[in-house]
């Protein structure tokens, strides 16, 4: 495994979007207990801040990824400092194309009626050789979750992607982590929606410059502004830690 670095403390994997990939792929090949994989932005890193028993489900994660620019940015007042952002989004995409080569399966948990079964069919689509092999979406009361649970047990995936939001999405992996048979999860917040083709990626031309959370500010103002209120106090919080560590 990778070293590691906190942010707000959360321990962060410090590793390129290849490494993240090859060890997703390692978990695969595993028999043991599924492997839980966590990705943090500032928005969960603040959330995580006034929520302790978020912060330690975070901390067990088997792989936490930097998915943020700003995270990225509070690393390098670090001795070991994160090499690159690994979003979910794009982790999972290079994801399906190693599935769709070994014909691994995957199941899609999470987003409105009807998003997971679009995203299932354009993923598969897509990447032909990848199975995706159930789908349900994320509003379920508790007779149909143990439904849910059993389907999963019954298929086993490869991956099971859950996309039901921050902080829930991460608690539901975590509380079901030891009954779930699966080799990996992994919280993938609003990507269903991206794969169903909902909501539009950023173009490369704004990933490359990280402006992409711009980008979705300027096209979703309203879903988007009271979100970016956390940015300036996370980079406030930030700098007042590293000036009261001197």
């Amino acid at each position: 495994m990778t070293n590691k670095t906190v942010v707000l403390g959360i321990s962060i994997n410090v590793l390129t979007m290849k490494d993240a990939v090859n060890t997703v792929l390692s978990f695969f090949e595993q028999n043991d207990e599924m492997k839980t994989i966590f990705t943090v932005g500032p928005e969960i890193a603040m959330h995580a801040r006034k929520n302790e028993e978020y912060t330690k489900i975070l901390n067990q994660g088997d792989l936490v990824t930097p998915d943020g620019v700003g995270v990225v940015w509070a690393s390098k007042f670090n001795k070991i400092k994160i090499k690159e952002r690994v979003d979910g989004c794009n982790l999972c995409m290079h994801l399906f194309s190693k599935m769709n080569d070994n014909r691994k399966t995957a199941y899609f948990l999470g987003g409105a009626p009807g998003v997971a079964e679009k995203a299932k069919k354009n993923i598969e689509k897509k990447y032909p050789g990848l199975k995706i092999v159930g789908v349900n979406d994320g509003y379920f009361n508790e007779e149909k979750e143990k439904l849910i649970i059993d389907e999963i047990n019954q298929l086993q995936p490869d991956l099971l992607l859950v996309g039901m939001g921050a902080p829930k999405q991460e608690q539901w992996i975590s509380t079901y982590k030891p009954i779930l048979k699966c080799r990996a999860a992994i919280g993938v917040g609003g990507s269903l929606d991206v794969f169903a083709g909902n909501v539009k990626r950023a173009p490369k031309f704004w990933v490359k410059l990280n402006l992409e959370w711009l980008y979705r500010l300027i096209t979703e103002p309203r879903k988007r502004f009271k979100r970016q209120l956390k940015l300036p106090w996370f980079v406030i919080i930030v700098i007042t830690q590293k000036i009261m560590r001197q």
